[in-house]
Parts: structure tokens; C-alpha cells; sequence
């Protein structure tokens, strides 16, 4: 802690319930969305060639979702004091941001 590396920590007997208040925060306050989209860029940059390729799509993926309904209800949810109501959903909302994973052989589908 006095690195900077952890910001608490927790009796063996209290770690758990932390983990699972944190996780149930979390959920409870983002996007699917935003989440999945992060997911899906951390995934496809593993062979990318130049971190610059990872940047550019993940200022591409700022700038497209920063203007999505999302945004906006995280930030009246905010200033209302309340949980917020995502609307936009993976199945029909997820941007386009770069290259795609390859479709499986045939003999995997």
C-alpha cells in the first residue's frame, strides 16, 4: 500500500465479502456495453502490432460511445443519486471498432 500498487486490504475472513460488494458496485454502475466493448478491444489488440493500433481504437471506441445514450444516463444516474437504467444493450448496440476475430474453421462450427 504505501507503493501505490493496492489501494486496501482485508482480514482473510473479509476478502470475500469485499470481492463480492465490489463486483455487485461495479455491475449495479456500468455499462454492459462500455464493458463489453473494452473487453472486445483488450482481446482483438493482443497481436497488434504497435500499441498506436490499440490507441487509436480505443480513442475511436471514446469518441463513439461517448456520444451514446449510456453516457448520458450514467451521468443523470450520477446527479440524481440513483442507479442508473443503461439502455443500450450488446445484442444490438455494440460499435464497430476494428478488426474482428476470424470465423472458426468449419470443422469447429
Amino acid at each position: 500500500m504505501a507503493l501505490g500498487l493496492v489501494a486496501r486490504t482485508y482480514p482473510a475472513g473479509e476478502l470475500l465479502a469485499a470481492a463480492y460488494a465490489l463486483a455487485r458496485e461495479i455491475a449495479d454502475n456500468t455499462s454492459a456495453v462500455g464493458v463489453a466493448t473494452s473487453r472486445q478491444l483488450m482481446w482483438r489488440m493482443l497481436g497488434a502490432d504497435s500499441p498506436w493500433e490499440a490507441h487509436r481504437l480505443d480513442s475511436r471506441g471514446i469518441y463513439v460511445l461517448g456520444k451514446a445514450p449510456d453516457v448520458a444516463e450514467g451521468v443523470s444516474a450520477f446527479l440524481e443519486k440513483r442507479l442508473p437504467r443503461f439502455p443500450m444493450r450488446i445484442s444490438t448496440d455494440l460499435p464497430d471498432l476494428g478488426p474482428q476475430w476470424p470465423e472458426p474453421p468449419g470443422y469447429l462450427t
